[in-house]
């Protein structure tokens, strides 16, 4: 099963994806915790990316496309998989495209997560990580605090707001959204795959894709 999650920043495209995962036993491709990893490992990549993610600006196709290929010839993607929010531009999917033709592969959904911009703020400016590059564990100030304020429950390390989940950086992550990520929408639904859903409540949510997918 290979499914393409698309939303804006915010939408809950990681929430679901994580429990598609759980229910098909699929994995989950987010380029964004790919890419993190490079930055938290130093590792040229990363060093290259680390400027776009720390001002909310996409980073480069080429950059993205490398990791995805790299990712998708491991043994756990044998089974299927979730990219979760890639593509992001309509170069990308043709990029991606191209990719998957040559591996012989078919996308069995295009899912849109619709959220409104005022929910999406809320939810990422209160969202706070876990500074243990091994963990990287996730929570929500209102909707899933820590035990202890601050503290990440799972290794004990401090937890930070991401530079890219201040408000600031967050409306410019927005814009870049509704400009580039946008039209892809519109060229995703035309595909026999793409169909769109409300993202207000993630059980709610994940019960209508998973509806979809088992027609």
């Amino acid at each position: 099963m290979l499914i393409i999650m698309l939303g804006a920043p915010g939408a809950g495209k990681g929430t679901i994806a994580r429990m598609l995962v759980e229910k098909f036993g699929i994995v989950q491709i987010s380029t964004g915790d790919m890419l993190r990893q490079a930055v938290n490992e130093g590792t040229p990549v990363g060093k290259k990316a680390l400027e776009f993610m720390n001002s909310g600006k996409l980073v480069p196709d080429d950059v993205i496309m490398a990791i995805i290929e790299e990712r998708i010839a491991q043994p756990d993607c044998a089974q299927g998989f979730i990219f979760d929010g890639f593509p992001r531009t309509i170069p990308q999917a043709h990029a991606l495209e191209s990719l998957l033709t040559k591996k012989n592969m078919t996308v069995d959904a295009i899912v849109n997560l619709e959220v409104p911009e005022e929910v999406v703020l809320k939810r990422l400016t209160s969202r706070r990580t876990c500074s243990n590059p091994h963990c990287q564990a996730i929570y929500n100030i209102y909707t899933m605090p820590p035990k202890k304020e601050g503290i990440c429950d799972k290794c004990g390390s401090s937890l930070i707001q991401r530079d890219d989940e201040t408000e600031e950086a967050i409306k410019v992550r927005l814009d870049t959204y509704y400009e580039k990520t946008q039209p892809l929408i519109d060229y995703y639904c035309k595909h026999k795959a793409y169909f769109a859903v409300s993202s207000l409540d993630a059980h709610e949510t994940f019960d209508a894709i998973v509806q979809r997918l088992q027609k």
